[in-house]
């Protein structure tokens, strides 16, 4: 057995200095900052519910979001990599997956398809293609 390199002094200030101010990582909450004047993006991870559940948590969000004067809203929805859908023959590798099923709900929804202006992929800092940001219209 091998003993352990005892700390330098040196050492431990660096993990201090760099412990009170980590620099190098990337915080993804402070990007999603609301303006003073107005309320700009509305954030919601969905991870953990069924497609059901999703749909219609996301029709809540939508309707809730235009009332409050929000312009985007911000859907974690994860990859799919989890899913078991490729298990069953009898349903559809892609639409079993939140991030496939979300916008086309909302595509075939009348009431919510008239509240979007577009549906896509969230930037790579605000999870990629494991969320979706949906832009909603100035009503």
């Amino acid at each position: 057995m091998t003993k352990k390199k005892e700390l330098t002094k040196e050492d431990i200030q660096t993990w201090e200095n760099y412990t009170r101010n980590p620099d190098d990582l990337y915080d993804k909450d402070k990007d999603i900052v609301q303006s003073k004047d107005s309320r700009f993006r509305y954030k919601y991870d969905l991870h953990g519910h069924s497609l059901d559940a999703a749909n219609q948590k996301v029709r809540e969000i939508i309707l809730s979001c235009v009332k409050k004067n929000y312009r985007e809203i911000l859907l974690i929805t994860g990859k799919g990599l989890h899913s078991n859908s490729g298990n069953d023959t009898y349903v559809s590798k892609d639409l079993s997956k939140l991030k496939y099923s979300v916008p086309n709900f909302i595509k075939t929804e009348e009431e919510l398809k008239k509240l979007i202006y577009s549906i896509s992929e969230a930037n790579k800092q605000d999870g990629g293609e494991g969320a979706i940001v949906i832009k909603l219209k100035k009503l």
